[in-house]
């Protein structure tokens, strides 16, 4: 063997388990420390608990609330989109169209669709400077938003009969 060139060995290293529990092998470093030896290891006794090791178990509960968090406000965001309650500002159907609607007071998704449900489309289409393009626009916007129409519901039962 050369000389200088391999680690001082230690016979008589002491390991030393975060439970207490101490014993003797040969190593290059005279002290080892370890957090679970076979003493205290859930698959040797027999226990159930849980070994943290460095706060693993804290890390992953930490993002299971907070995926919590954000899955249940995405649900409420669209809630929120498809609520009868949204003001037709949201939609994006140009502001003469809305400044129309606004003026014969219908001002949210609601009112919309009340008026559909009472007249059809006619009922829309007679106030002054809102026409069928506009109509077009303005029903396009509430099927993105997933809103079911008073018309789509016929349309829907006779395709499947």
């Amino acid at each position: 063997m050369k000389a200088n060139i391999h680690p001082q060995f230690y016979p008589e290293a002491q390991v030393i388990c975060a439970c207490g529990n101490t014993w003797t092998v040969g190593s290059t470093v005279p002290v080892i420390r370890t957090d679970i030896c076979s003493k205290c290891h859930p698959f040797f006794t027999g226990e159930q608990r849980i070994v943290d090791s460095g706060g693993q178990v804290d890390r992953f509960m930490r993002k299971l609330k907070r995926r919590e968090r954000i899955r249940s406000e995405a649900e409420r965001r669209k809630a929120l989109a498809t609520s009868p309650e949204l003001p037709l500002t949201e939609l994006e159907i140009g502001t003469r169209a809305q400044k129309v609607l606004d003026g014969a007071g219908i001002r949210t998704v609601g009112d919309v669709l009340a008026k559909l449900e009472e007249g059809g489309d006619d009922m829309l289409t007679n106030l002054k400077g809102f026409g069928l393009k506009s109509l077009v626009l303005l029903k396009k916007q509430l099927r993105a938003r997933g809103f079911v129409l008073p018309g789509d519901q016929v349309e829907s039962a006779s395709a499947s009969a």
